[in-house]
């Protein structure tokens, strides 16, 4: 039997055992930090049954429980596990097992962000092909005209794109509310610059059925049951291919989720 189609794949292995994501674990496999059965993995290996998988020294058991944290991120915390951040969100917030999050919200902006130990969600949650809801809060400079609020709505320009039509309504003189189905890099910023707006502050409130509510900037709470069932159903026929992020490409759609 050949080998290579049996097992797990390592990168899967990691990241359903609460290790790390993914694309998280490919790099540590590049750095040589991943060992199965005693020897160095290299992407693209797979985990048979009985193989022990050691993590940068250190026996990984797969972890039991599934984690889903909601959280009110804090302007000024990156959306990272990086360790070398040091206002990375998993320092910041001290949970006593590994997690991590749920695609990214710029550090300047604040509000609804999940954390999580299984990959599967990382990746359906994330992608964009998905067109899963993310609704956010938004406070501009300057009188939000009907003619912004059109423009918006119907598609903008930015980078090598055209952003998704979306949905978008007017809260007060100069805020408004919208929900994206896509997460280009600063994608909302960059919508309301085309149109010579500058965001004054930016808060997530919803992705897809989980709503921030009134959950305390800087704390957590767990994804209820309902919520997490609702959430199951929702994400049954999405796909969980595995997201890449590409800092240096001008594809900018690869980065989901950092508004």
């Amino acid at each position: 039997m050949d080998t290579k189609q049996t097992g797990v794949r390592i990168n899967k292995y990691l990241s359903e055992a609460g290790i790390c994501s993914r694309r998280e674990a490919d790099r540590q496999l590049e750095a040589g930090n991943v060992e199965i059965g005693g020897r160095i993995a290299v992407i693209g290996d797979r985990v048979l049954p009985g193989e022990q998988v050691y993590y940068q020294g250190r026996l990984v058991e797969a972890e039991q429980e599934r984690i889903l944290l909601v959280v009110n991120k804090p302007k000024g915390i990156v959306c990272t596990a990086e360790k070398r951040e040091k206002d990375n969100i998993v320092d910041f917030l001290h949970y006593p097992k590994r997690i991590y999050p749920v695609g990214r919200l710029d550090k300047s902006s604040e509000g609804l962000l999940l954390m999580t130990n299984e990959g599967d969600f990382v990746n359906k949650i994330m992608r964009s092909g998905n067109h899963h809801e993310k609704e956010y809060l938004v406070e501009v400079h300057k009188t939000v005209t009907d003619s912004f609020l059109r423009g918006l709505a119907g598609g903008v320009p930015i980078f090598d794109t055209m952003t998704r039509k979306c949905k978008v309504e007017r809260t007060g003189r100069k805020s408004f509310k919208i929900i994206l189905t896509q997460g280009l890099n600063r994608q909302i910023r960059r919508m309301c610059e085309y149109f010579d707006y500058r965001v004054v502050s930016l808060k997530r409130v919803r992705i897809m059925n989980i709503h921030l509510g009134d959950l305390p900037v800087g704390q957590y709470r767990f994804v209820t049951p309902q919520e997490l069932r609702r959430l199951e159903q929702m994400l049954a026929d999405s796909s969980n291919e595995t997201v890449i992020f590409e800092k240096n490409s001008m594809h900018h759609q690869l980065w989901e989720e950092e508004e």
